[in-house]
């Protein structure tokens, strides 16, 4: 079978909706393929609602630029392709969904999919699909599992076969069609962008404060439940609280999300019970998935849509979050630059902030000589009212929405500031201030998780 058959089978028109999933984040080749074979067969005006976007697909490009593709619905996208579409290359606006807004618009109907495209590292003898296997191992398919459930048709790409898998992500009833490539990327991409790099002391002393502020919260309790984010700072606050539950012998329930190795090394250590996996960041993560059973993949909808009472995100104590820019009134932005630039989208920052009992926002005051806090967003994510606090190297701001925090905190002996003092640092430090200008033209709409549009993104003047 080849992806041709596959496009055949599914009977593809001109304006059919395609997906696929990011599990492979800066490794994927399935997207590619799979558009070069619509464009070789004449289909034309297509909308493709890959669940992220990364620097690898600049391959998509040329497939703008001759109207196969002219729609994208994703929840997250950067490098060339995000520059391409901000130069204007699509005729219609992008839609930038959160993660669990994207689950929810799937299940619910208003994105429709007609054909599945899943990128699969191991399919077994019965067709049941997985990714705890095979030389492209990524972890569950937790994004792909939604579209698995409700695409008209579904089509598994993959490289590897074997004859049990050790872990089942999607079952071979949701499949209809499996096409063998040569390879379905690279594995070893999974560790990209932000989740590749190490903090700078600016972040390690960020996550020692966040931390700090963790322990006083009153949450930090048998049963705990906890997220981090993808920044290396994010990632720097799990490494920094594991002594401090280890210390006061706390053991939490589950830490959730895209797991990275601190939150596997959190589960080894008996701090928590279990990992709730939606995507592995990297491979600690991929090996820990394949041999452990208490680290369980779960679903995007499990994870994170808003019609789903009983999501991991609506069940989490605390969320850290990171942040392009930060306003007086705790809105987030992590979709745009302060040059204007699309640099990302929600993933699961909004649908996270919204459902965390304490959802805390990590950040230098500066990053690339802009500042981080200021007065009025580039674009809006987050909405201010789920953020309980911001934490810099300079100190911590806490929302008034939350006063038992900031009376904890200030008990606690912890750096209190207001939002404004730490702009007027920011500025302070700041060599370089945001001069982009924008045209008329929207290229982009912001969904909150239930769909309303909160922002738009526009193209940059020349």
């Amino acid at each position: 079978m080849s992806v041709r058959t596959a496009i055949e089978a599914a009977g593809l028109t001109d304006g059919a909706t395609l997906s696929f999933h990011h599990h492979l984040r800066n490794g994927d080749d399935v997207m590619r393929e799979a558009l070069q074979t619509c464009a070789d067969m004449g289909l034309r005006d297509l909308h493709i609602a890959p669940s992220s976007l990364f620097p690898c697909h600049a391959a998509l490009i040329p497939f703008l630029e001759d109207d196969t593709v002219t729609r994208i619905t994703t929840s997250y996208m950067n490098g060339p392709l995000a520059e391409a579409v901000q130069r204007g290359l699509l005729p219609h606006p992008v839609r930038l969904q959160s993660h669990g807004g994207r689950a929810e618009a799937i299940a619910s109907g208003r994105l429709q999919i007609d054909a599945a495209f899943i990128a699969t590292p191991a399919v077994d003898t019965e067709r049941n699909l997985g990714g705890a296997a095979g030389p492209n191992a990524c972890g569950p398919l937790g994004y792909a599992m939604v579209d698995a459930a409700h695409a008209r048709f579904v089509t598994a790409v993959t490289d590897h076969y074997v004859y049990d898998l050790p872990r089942v992500c999607i079952p071979a009833d949701r499949v209809d069609l499996v096409v063998t490539v040569d390879s379905i990327g690279d594995a070893q991409q999974v560790a990209s962008g932000t989740t590749a790099r190490a903090p700078s002391a600016k972040g390690q002393a960020i996550a020692d404060l966040t931390a700090r502020l963790i322990a006083c919260s009153g949450l930090l309790k048998d049963g705990f439940s906890f997220q981090t984010g993808a920044g290396a700072t994010s990632l720097a606050v799990a490494r920094s609280l594991a002594p401090v539950m280890a210390e006061r012998g706390v053991v939490g329930d589950f830490a959730a999300g895209g797991i990275t190795g601190p939150l596997v090394q959190m589960l080894h250590s008996g701090l928590f019970r279990h990992l709730l996996d939606v995507q592995a960041f990297d491979g600690a993560a991929v090996t820990s998935y394949s041999n452990d059973t208490a680290h369980h993949g779960m679903s995007a909808w499990d994870y994170a849509s808003p019609a789903n009472p009983d999501s991991a995100a609506s069940r989490l104590d605390v969320m850290i979050l990171g942040a392009a820019e930060v306003d007086m009134d705790f809105n987030v932005n992590v979709t745009c630059a302060s040059d204007g630039r699309i640099i990302g989208g929600s993933g699961g920052h909004a649908d996270t902030a919204a459902g965390a009992k304490l959802a805390i926002v990590t950040t230098p005051l500066c990053a690339g000589g802009f500042p981080k806090l200021v007065e009025r967003l580039t674009c809006l994510t987050t909405p201010g009212d789920t953020i309980g606090a911001v934490v810099t190297e300079e100190g911590i701001a806490i929302s008034p929405t939350a006063p038992e925090l900031a009376r904890a905190a200030k008990i606690a002996g912890l750096p209190l500031s207001s939002l404004d003092d730490l702009r007027r640092k920011a500025e302070a430090q700041a060599t370089q201030h945001a001069t982009a200008r924008f045209t008329d033209r929207v290229i982009a709409e912001c969904e909150a998780p239930d769909g309303t549009v909160i922002d738009h993104v526009r193209a940059l003047a020349p």
